[in-house]
């Protein structure tokens, strides 16, 4: 079982709210997740994003790969 670091999309219409979360890569993108690691919500100015740096940490460990969006996202969470 593969598993990635990615984004499952809520909201409604026209307002995305995302959470970051750790799930099988075969799963839909609004699917079944195996942990919820943090939000990221692009209609606020600036940007929220709030991540659990830890469980990032451990999920990355244990050979789970970000899409290349989380990745930028928790550069720039670390960033500030």
């Amino acid at each position: 079982m593969a598993v990635r670091i990615r984004l499952a999309r809520y909201g409604s219409k026209k307002r995305p709210y995302y959470r970051i979360v750790a799930a099988n890569s075969e799963s839909p993108r609004d699917g079944k997740f195996l942990e919820q690691i943090g939000t990221y919500n692009p209609c606020v100015n600036p940007p929220a994003i709030k991540i659990a740096i830890d469980r990032y940490e451990h999920w990355y460990g244990v050979g789970a790969r970000p899409t290349q969006t989380v990745a930028s996202l928790v550069r720039k969470a670390r960033q500030g």
